[in-house]
């Protein structure tokens, strides 16, 4: 018996022998855990710390020394940014039927939210391309949360600017400022909804002007960077100064969740005021070119060069009968000012290229050779000439038309054809045309103006229209429209 109790003593005292160990070395494993990776520690250090020195900076010290007063900049912006919402028709389809979706309870949804800029007193209203297109109406709720139904007067997917109209008098507007006089360091105020917080004001400096984010669906990849907090729903608002001018339009923000992540980017409004005018008197935008391709200088080039922080751009490229060629300008050659305005990169080329029409005179520095030589060049549309593009709406299609250029033909290997450049609620819209479609053919017969597809739509008296087309690239469409007669 006093074995088998020796020998049981001896089992209890080595499960607990290992009971022990195992708790000893589950803390230690948790304490060396926590010792190398301590989260909290790295957190707190990293998001509270940090900020409140450097707000506690700008408030104590850079603020009173620069004696910025951003609330009357506030208070003169706020009321002149308005709350849009994006409406769409609401569809159902034998698929939502079959796998029993069910039918929407309203014809019309809301899908889309954003901010827009009162800029006249008599309701044009500037936003993005992207807060209203594919809509079927628009509304404006204004900061006394009136409300009204928008016109569309013309939109530009290449700079993301769309113009609305309300019918309104006496509105509280702000006025442009010149966004070439912008400084890095200067204190901005972004005024917009974020979230559906209607009139949100936040505040932040300028980090950076022409900022080039390689965006190739852009005419103009040229930003203003703010530090200043914009989130989804500030898209289309005001970007003002401590004077409450309107320096540019909030267009987008740089983040891996889709929220702010610490810069967000407006278009400069030298370059929105430009388009909106177009747009006012055209319908389309009136892009002024020279003619050539152009390349940023790294450092080394630049050096080799005799250019000075890498400012210019190289061109390796000219176009035969186009401006830059008739001047005498060669590839080669780097340009490093435009109407005196220096030219750092391809952003700030475009973004100053971008405030002149076809016919308007521009000055082109240049260097060749170690030598900076001046060119008085009149600018051309894309087909070479002086003259305004002109455009054509056709309502029952809710499109708006023009006429495609020499290189769009050249390009994608086709004769002719016109250019869908805004889709309003219509035809076109409801059967999936988008912006920047060609139309070539329409009934099988070629078109190369809009008069040409009033005249075919005019002849066909039952059926249809077949639309075929192709979209920048190169992608074949076919479009089947009902006519009602």
């Amino acid at each position: 018996m006093n074995n088998k109790n020796k020998n049981k003593e001896k089992i209890m005292k080595k499960y607990i022998s290992l009971i022990i160990v195992a708790v000893i070395s589950s803390l230690s494993s948790v304490l060396l855990y926590n010792y190398i990776s301590k989260p909290k520690v790295i957190e707190k250090k990293y998001t509270i710390e940090k900020p409140v020195e450097h707000s506690q900076n700008i408030h104590n010290v850079m603020m009173p020394g620069l004696d910025v007063d951003l609330k009357t900049a506030a208070k003169v912006s706020v009321d002149a940014v308005v709350h849009i919402k994006k409406y769409e028709e609401s569809s159902y389809s034998l698929a939502d039927f079959v796998f029993g979706r069910p039918m929407p309870k309203e014809k019309e949804q809301i899908f889309g939210y954003g901010s827009g800029v009162i800029i006249s007193p008599d309701g044009y209203i500037v936003t993005n391309h992207h807060v209203i297109e594919n809509n079927s109406h628009i509304e404006v709720v204004l900061n006394n949360e009136e409300s009204y139904i928008a016109k569309l007067i013309g939109t530009d997917p290449q700079t993301d600017v769309a113009l609305l109209k309300i019918e309104a008098k006496d509105l509280p507007y702000l006025k442009f400022g010149n966004s070439d006089n912008i400084e890095i360091g200067d204190w901005v105020l972004a005024v917009g909804n974020p979230f559906n917080l209607t009139s949100t004001v936040t505040a932040g400096i300028i980090s950076a002007k022409a900022r080039n984010l390689d965006m190739r669906n852009r005419s103009v990849d040229s930003f203003i960077q703010t530090d200043a907090a914009v989130n989804p729903g500030n898209s289309g608002g005001a970007l003002v100064n401590v004077k409450g001018e309107l320096i540019g339009i909030n267009d987008l923000i740089y983040s891996r969740t889709g929220s702010y992540s610490g810069y967000s980017f407006a278009i400069p409004i030298n370059v929105v005021r430009k388009v909106v005018k177009d747009l006012m008197e055209f319908g389309t935008v009136q892009r002024g070119f020279l003619g050539l391709a152009t390349v940023n200088l790294n450092t080394r080039q630049a050096k080799q060069l005799g250019l000075e922080g890498k400012k210019g751009v190289g061109i390796v490229y000219i176009e035969d009968d186009f401006p830059a060629a008739k001047a005498g300008i060669e590839a080669g050659d780097i340009i490093t000012k435009i109407n005196g305005n220096e030219i750092k990169d391809k952003g700030s080329m475009q973004e100053q290229l971008a405030q002149f029409r076809p016919g308007d005179k521009v000055t082109i520095t240049v260097k060749r050779k170690g030598k900076e030589k001046d060119y008085d060049i009149i600018l051309a549309n894309q087909n070479g000439e002086t003259t305004m593009i002109k455009t054509v709406s056709i309502e029952s299609l809710g499109a708006v038309l023009e006429p495609i250029s020499k290189k769009e033909r050249k390009l994608l290997g086709i004769s002719g054809g016109v250019k869908v450049v805004t889709l309003n609620a219509g035809k076109l819209r409801m059967e999936g045309v988008r912006p920047g479609f060609i139309i070539v053919a329409v009934n099988r017969k070629l078109v190369k103006s809009a008069d040409d597809i009033k005249k075919i739509m005019d002849e066909t008296t039952e059926g249809g229209l077949l639309i075929e087309g192709i979209y920048p690239n190169g992608t074949r469409a076919y479009y089947a429209i009902g006519m009602e007669r």
